[in-house]
């Protein structure tokens, strides 16, 4: 009866020391973003990104880019990005993006054609995604896709969840670095940041 007694509650100790285990695990990865945040949506606990998904449901439209073709009219590529809600509201009242923030930048090959209006470059194809999440690269440590306040990734069109990119300073950064003064965005091209 005693030894029963005690293989009791020897088992409602490992029972209670699993609990705390599995609390604390997951008490760490709420660590990484805070509960319910956008961020927390696409980043893993290892801090790898994913395209969030439904995005063009509750993101907010930043603004577009057309990347212009190297001979003729026209454009090769439309980036159009999106933030995500609260983002652009914040970055208004102090011209920060806070912490958690994510940007979703779609990349279109474009078509160009004539039209009333003259020569128009319009998205066509999907290539891929561009995601960049507002945080400190302390939360992921040994993850090179973090660091200078972001994390970052390119997704090809075929893989939302997988990205392509190794490391941020050799992938992504090169690309941002004209904009290192505003946080490494290139806010003078999104009009609704100065509303």
């Amino acid at each position: 009866m005693i030894m029963k007694a005690i293989g009791a509650m020897g088992l409602g100790v490992v029972a209670i020391a699993t609990i705390v285990v599995v609390a604390g695990r997951g008490w760490e990865t709420a660590e990484a973003f805070d509960h319910g945040s956008p961020a927390e949506a696409v980043v893993d606990a290892r801090g790898n990104l994913r395209v969030p998904e439904n995005y063009l449901a509750t993101y907010q439209a930043l603004g577009s880019w057309a990347i212009a073709t190297e001979n003729g009219k026209g454009s090769k590529e439309i980036h159009v990005v999106l933030a995500s809600t609260g983002a652009i509201d914040a970055y208004r009242k102090d011209g920060h993006f806070p912490d958690g923030t994510v940007l979703v930048k779609e990349v279109y090959s474009a078509a160009t054609s004539e039209m009333t209006t003259g020569t128009v470059s319009r998205a066509d194809s999907l290539k891929g995604w561009f995601v960049m999440v507002k945080g400190d690269a302390s939360r992921f440590p040994g993850n090179a896709l973090w660091g200078d306040g972001w994390g970052w990734s390119w997704f090809d069109a075929t893989n939302p969840s997988k990205t392509t990119s190794t490391d941020y300073a050799l992938d992504c950064k090169a690309c941002h670095v004209p904009a290192q003064a505003t946080e490494w965005v290139y806010v003078n091209g999104y009009p609704v940041l100065k509303r």
